[in-house]
């Protein structure tokens, strides 16, 4: 039966959220009528927007969080918009299903009238394990820490049905929200149609020999000032003047990042871009010799299944990341590990792999073969169904 999908999500815009993004395609192509709510930020600021279909919502947030005060003002106003938004969304269309996208975990405010007063049902896709992200951003915990577990029980306790984003995240909530086997489904994040058949350009090397790359979010969570300061170590200490770096991705801590390549004199090694369209994205990813992660091992990393480590691998591209368990997991023999939080280690370890070209061609084809069959985006689809089926039982 077709039904009317709702998908709120709070940190990224669609179609930039890439995850979002593809389940909701996804259940498209099931069928289904969708609409999305998300934030205007990072170049996507229309307000309303029909895209492939897909009827898109989108509320104005204050700027990314930093502090306390910043984290408060930016979930009071991304609720305030959501709800405007659900609230319209409703007026127009209605809806069957509301599905929340964490983090925050405080997405339950807007499900719940609809669930009390129309019965609507509600899945929960955690993306994130938000106390812990918590604690990884803010490093401490108290009374606003206990607030966020809070918020997470409401969630679960709310939720007809739960999607996480792999086995350590389902444990976690199985566990916290005492939730059946039945209940809870792994639903992972993979690249789908990415366009991996594209030309290199040799000029992103910057007249070099290697070129190592990043993408993603750069947080105070993500570790990207460890690969700042390992690209030190390689230029500086182990005098290695054949390396260019390219840090692709935007987030509250891109201008600090740029203050300390600076600081450290690697202008000319470093390349800090920001956000990118996807057409610089997917030739970098096709020029560079190695991907890194560089997110550091802690209780939240632990759990997270970080996407870059999946479009490394898309791309036939090696890696070395810190190693946490999600990524491990996600990886396999398409990486070399870094067992601890060291920068040092962490260019140490690019510097061998960038000199063993055998290896890094061997880890590379794994990492496809992998992506290209256990971790399929096509397995996730098959999960994505069976949570809205379970959700409507």
């Amino acid at each position: 039966m077709p039904l009317r999908v709702l998908i709120i999500v709070e940190n990224l815009p669609v179609p930039l959220d890439r995850r979002v993004w593809q389940e909701a395609c996804a259940l498209r192509d099931a069928g289904h009528e969708v609409t999305v709510i998300c934030p205007q930020m990072r170049g996507y600021t229309e307000p309303e927007e029909v895209l492939e279909g897909i009827q898109i919502y989108r509320h104005w947030i204050t700027d990314e969080a930093k502090g306390i005060k910043g984290f408060l003002g930016e979930y009071a106003s991304a609720l305030w918009g959501e709800l405007g938004c659900a609230i319209k969304a409703w007026r127009r269309t209605g809806f069957d299903v509301i599905h929340l996208c964490n983090p925050p975990d405080l997405l339950f405010l807007v499900a719940l009238p609809f669930k009390l007063i129309a019965g609507v049902k509600v899945i929960y896709d955690v993306h994130d394990l938000w106390p812990e992200m918590f604690e990884a951003k803010f490093g401490k915990r108290g009374l606003l820490y206990w607030a966020v577990r809070l918020a997470e029980r409401a969630t679960l306790w709310l939720a007809d049905a739960v999607m996480a984003t792999n086995q350590s995240v389902l444990a976690a909530v199985k566990l916290r929200g005492k939730k059946r086997d039945d209940e809870v489904f792994v639903v992972r994040t993979a690249p789908n149609k990415l366009s991996t058949a594209r030309p290199e350009d040799a000029a992103l090397k910057n007249g070099r020999k290697y070129l190592v790359g990043y993408i993603g979010v750069m947080g105070n969570a993500d570790g990207v000032n460890y690969l700042v300061d390992a690209a030190q170590h390689i230029v500086k200490t182990r005098s290695r003047e054949d390396v260019q770096f390219l840090l692709m991705g935007s987030g509250p801590e891109h201008a600090d990042l740029i203050k300390q390549r600076d600081a450290l004199g690697l202008q000319d090694f470093v390349a800090i871009p920001g956000r990118v369209s996807n057409d610089f994205l997917f030739t970098a990813l096709k020029t560079m010799d190695l991907g890194v992660a560089c997110d550091p091992i802690n209780d939240y990393n632990d759990h997270c299944t970080m996407n870059k480590t999946l479009e490394y691998m898309a791309f036939s591209k090696a890696q070395v990341m810190f190693g946490t368990r999600e990524g491990r997991f996600s990886a396999g023999d398409a990486a070399r590990y870094v067992m601890e939080n060291s920068a040092e280690k962490l260019g140490d370890a690019i510097l061998e792999m960038l000199d063993d070209e055998a290896a890094r061609n061997r880890m590379g084809a794994l990492g496809y073969q992998r992506l290209s069959t256990e971790l399929s985006w096509e397995k996730s689809v098959e999960q994505l169904l069976a949570t809205y089926e379970r959700a409507l039982k």
